[in-house]
């Protein structure tokens, strides 16, 4: 299991998020500003794992969705090659979720996932299991919504309601 300590981000993080997306070879990569702004204007809904140097190592970014402002979404979920399968992301996500549920009661998560990455898919099992909630899915966005061919779909994962994780 992971030792990395999590932070809300600072806009100083924007360009390291940014390099983490770009290197996880999953993410649909947005632009550099875009992951400065989400440091500004989203910190109350993302996390930063810090090795410790305090260097960001993962992150995993997310909103209160307007219409239903007891769900996070979750946007995108990152950590740094040689860090993966540490448990990193698990714990950014338990983190995030915990915090976010304190302070704006929180108890829902969402998020897409495509089809090809199951390490995402076991991400979301996991953390469903962990917080005792169900998961449901279905396809929020079918590839033929995408401006460009080979997109694959975007399953929507419903998880909720949490409970507090497992010790």
């Amino acid at each position: 299991m992971t030792t990395a300590r999590t932070t809300p981000p600072t806009i100083a993080d924007g360009a390291e998020l940014w390099r983490i997306a770009r290197g996880s070879g999953e993410l649909d990569l947005n632009s550099p500003y875009s992951y400065l702004l989400w440091c500004r204007d989203f910190a109350d809904t993302t996390a930063v794992a810090r090795d410790a140097s305090g260097r960001p190592i993962g992150f995993v970014t997310g909103y209160l969705r307007p219409d239903a402002p007891e769900t996070l979404f979750v946007w995108q979920v990152a950590v740094e090659g040689s860090h993966r399968g540490s448990g990193v992301a698990g714990t950014l996500l338990d983190a995030l979720s915990t915090r976010v549920a304190a302070e704006h009661g929180v108890s829902r998560v969402e998020a897409t996932v495509t089809p090809g990455n199951l390490a995402s898919d076991r991400l979301f099992r996991s953390y469903a299991r962990r917080h005792g909630a169900d998961l449901t899915q279905e396809v929020l966005f079918p590839s033929a919504t995408f401006p460009s061919s080979g997109h694959e779909s975007e399953v929507l994962y419903r998880i909720g309601p949490l409970a507090a994780p497992a010790s």
